[in-house]
């Protein structure tokens, strides 16, 4: 199976089931969302590798949606949209989208420029490699070890605290919603996970912040997430 996740954004059932029946056909995994509500819910939740996009959802208008999603996440978007006008594509590319494609399209093209999003991504991911030691300031992660370090002092984390850490500097810069880290770190996402994560959050705080009630490495995003500053 191909290891892209795939959220399909689109209320008209006839056009979801043509892109799903195509990515399915193709070996792609995908999810799919029937508005922008619960699009935005799906890319908090699951974090996909790559959105195809409706503008026309019946609650929320797409460009608005790329416009939330720009806030947290630099997932590739693809518009897929019966707006033909060349400012209805200015508008969505400068909202955020990575590609437009116009309906009625074909599912050769769609394929295409979804291989191209592909590559993108590839190469990128090459580029970014990330190295075996992460380190921000006076805070040092060795992922090959096992081990987290403040200066030359080695910290005593819990395993969650240590998969907390890991997660958060892996995506350093980056606001990471409580539902994507509960997912990452429970594997479910119910609220007594949500509680736990404040908990564990606040331990792990104390063990690396000099400053805990005014943090240097974790910054909350109130209702959102939490997010790794770069020092």
């Amino acid at each position: 199976m191909n290891k892209l996740v795939i959220l399909v954004v689109e209320d008209d059932l006839p056009v979801r089931n043509l892109i799903t029946t195509t990515l399915r056909a193709h070996d792609y995994h995908y999810l799919t969302a029937p508005t922008g509500e619960t699009a935005i819910l799906e890319v908090s939740s699951h974090n996909p590798d790559v959105i195809f996009l409706d503008l026309g959802l019946p609650d929320i208008d797409g460009i608005e949606i790329i416009r939330k999603i720009r806030t947290w996440s630099n997932v590739p978007i693809i518009v897929i949209s019966a707006r033909s006008e060349d400012s209805d594509k200015i508008e969505a590319l400068d909202a955020g989208a990575d590609d437009y494609l116009t309906k009625p399209f074909s599912v050769e093209e769609l394929l295409a420029r979804l291989r191209v999003t592909q590559r993108r991504l590839a190469a990128m991911q090459a580029d970014a490699a990330p190295p075996s030691v992460f380190v921000n300031g006076m805070l040092k992660v060795d992922y090959a070890a096992g081990c987290a370090y403040l200066g030359e002092t080695e910290l005593h984390l819990t395993p969650i605290e240590y998969r907390l850490l890991c997660l958060l500097s892996q995506n350093v810069g980056k606001v990471l919603t409580h539902t994507y880290i509960t997912e990452k770190i429970w594997g479910s996402s119910w609220d007594n996970d949500v509680a736990s994560l404040r908990v564990f959050m606040a331990t792990l705080r104390k063990k690396i912040e000099s400053l805990p009630d005014s943090p240097q490495y974790i910054q909350t995003h109130i209702g959102v997430g939490y997010r790794m500053i770069r020092v």
